[in-house]
């Protein structure tokens, strides 16, 4: 029998107060605050333990199958943001790793996606820097111009599907309701923290 069967096999029921999750890689409890690897076959991320995110950070070079997400939230300097054909004020971009950058945005009904034209991509390149350096699939830029707000920031992709999360949960009706925005407002002023 395989360490990992036997794992799963053994694993108690019920597990102490302070675990959210399992390492998606070994299997030992994670804490609420944990790291995540990305899945580059699926685009989804993975709950890890803080010895498999070591390992990943060692590796963080190579092409393998999973990539770690970094933590580092960065906000950036304000930038025209329409240049990049946002239909709505609230978009994130992500790089990917064969080249070309895909935007989303979150909806009640998930993240809706387009490609984003390589000659719009390049002039926010040249207004922005720190958008050179995005890490491909795992960062994404984050622009909120919603509501009058302008802000910018280079996060980890899982805080982007924590945001589709959060809006998908408090969306109600056409407009989306009385929680939705509060949620959105709370969300961007963690990011501050």
């Amino acid at each position: 029998m395989s360490s990992a069967l036997r794992r799963a096999i053994q694993r108690p029921a019920d597990g102490p107060a302070d675990v959210a999750e399992r390492c998606e890689m070994c299997g030992l409890a994670v804490p609420v605050e944990h790291r995540h690897v990305l899945d580059v076959r699926h685009g989804e991320p993975r709950c890890v333990c803080q010895a498999c995110a070591l390992l990943f950070e060692r590796d963080a070079a190579a092409e393998g199958r999973y990539r770690l997400i970094p933590g580092r939230r960065l906000r950036v300097p304000e930038f025209v943001a329409a240049d990049l054909g946002v239909p709505v004020g609230l978009a994130f971009f992500v790089r990917q790793p064969g080249g070309g950058v895909v935007a989303h945005y979150p909806s009640p009904a998930g993240a809706t996606r387009w490609e984003v034209e390589a000659a719009a991509w390049e002039a926010v390149e040249g207004t922005c820097p720190p958008v050179r350096e995005m890490l491909p699939g795992v960062q994404a830029l984050l622009v909120n111009t919603a509501r009058g707000r302008r802000e910018h920031w280079l996060v980890p992709i899982d805080d982007c599907y924590r945001l589709v999360a959060l809006i998908r949960r408090e969306w109600r009706g056409l407009s989306g309701g009385s929680e939705v925005w509060p949620a959105i407002d709370g969300f961007f002023a963690d990011l501050d923290e």
